[in-house]
């Protein structure tokens, strides 16, 4: 392992954002660190199923028992606490009355990488159920539109919330990422689901970012139409789906690189990069190399290591920012963020060296 990835499992593994104080939460991943504050944000259902996904890709690339085990714990919490059998569903935070269909997907292939990882057949039964719950929750009460899956529903009684203006509060070309759960599920009713929900995205994803005139939020969107591009590489042999991907890759390093000096998310560069790579090894769209390295460049510069560590007592070293705005770090160290880049930059080393190993179902 490079030494910038051992640096970000450390943070993942020593950084507090992992709970371990035997409470309930143990095995939680929080939503971010807050420096200003020096506090963790609770801890999110969602971000521990990308955490599991995180600690299961850190494990097989350096069969170090200690990921291992925090994969474990991630998945424990998902199944044990999380999991709320009364709904027979995961809520977006514990105690919340709301489901999101973004999140329960991502916590289905957090705990599917922990099974394939640990071989533990709870976290496979857990990871059946988040499906079940995308398929009787969601499909099943989609609108006047096949695959416009409501993107929030209400306990007790399971029913769509309004839609607001925000992204993540209306249906949208970003949930194909959680659809890949049902695809990966593979049994013919949740492929009709995945197939549904690929119909829609295709069908409006232009639209996603077109329809969103500020810039700072449209920098947000990219971040959730990277979701978009990292779903269609896994139907990218279809001849719509490469068409999209290849004029989204385009789309979104155009407007990433147009937008930045007012507001950039490191996890878009890190996702673009990503999927960049990913693409040209499964020969989709041949790589531009120039513009690989520059978003490796700009992926790293939001990387903390022992020269440019504030805190200086592990809470921040080896993880990276959230972003930057007008050329001034915003004060989260975020999970997510750090999950993707160290990622995107693992995948980075590995063309540079001739020594790619990446399998698709990794995709954190």
């Amino acid at each position: 392992m490079t030494s910038l990835l051992e640096q970000a499992g450390c943070w993942f593994l020593r950084s507090g954002i992992q709970e371990s104080n035997g409470a309930g939460f143990d095995g939680g991943v929080a939503r971010y660190f807050r420096v200003d504050s020096g506090r963790n944000a609770p801890v999110s259902n969602e971000i521990t199923g990308y955490a599991a996904s995180a600690f299961a890709y850190l494990y097989s690339l350096s069969g170090r028992r200690d990921y291992l085990d925090a994969c474990a714990r991630a998945a424990r919490y998902l199944v044990r606490q999380a999991w709320d059998p009364s709904s027979a569903t995961f809520s977006f935070e514990p105690g919340s009355p709301h489901v999101y269909f973004f999140d329960t997907g991502i916590i289905a292939r957090g705990l599917m990488a922990a099974w394939h990882a640990t071989g533990d057949e709870s976290f496979a039964m857990g990871a059946r159920a988040a499906v079940r719950s995308l398929t009787l929750d969601f499909a099943a009460r989609a609108g006047g539109h096949a695959g416009a899956f409501p993107p929030v529903i209400a306990l007790p009684h399971k029913q769509p919330v309004d839609y607001e203006p925000r992204w993540s509060r209306r249906p949208g070309c970003y949930q194909l990422k959680s659809a890949v759960a049902w695809l990966e599920a593979d049994d013919p009713n949740s492929r009709r689901c995945f197939e549904s929900s690929l119909e829609y995205s295709l069908a409006t994803h232009e639209s996603f970012l077109a329809e969103e005139r500020d810039r700072e939020k449209l920098m947000d969107r990219l971040h959730a139409y990277c979701y978009f591009l990292e779903a269609l590489l896994f139907v990218a042999g279809r001849r719509e789906a490469r068409r999209a991907l290849a004029a989204g890759i385009d789309r979104t390093g155009a407007l990433l690189r147009e937008i930045a000096p007012d507001f950039e998310r490191s996890d878009v560069c890190a996702q673009l990069l990503r999927v960049r790579l990913i693409a040209h090894y499964l020969d989709f769209k041949p790589l531009d190399e120039d513009a690989a390295q520059e978003e490796a460049g700009r992926t790293a510069a939001y990387h903390v290591d022992a020269s440019n560590d504030t805190v200086g007592d592990g809470r921040l070293r080896g993880g990276f920012w959230f972003g930057r705005k007008r050329g001034e770090m915003l004060p989260f160290m975020n999970p997510v963020s750090t999950a993707f880049s160290m990622q995107a930059l693992a995948l980075w080393e590995q063309h540079r060296t001739g020594a790619w190993r990446f399998e698709l179902h990794q995709l954190i």
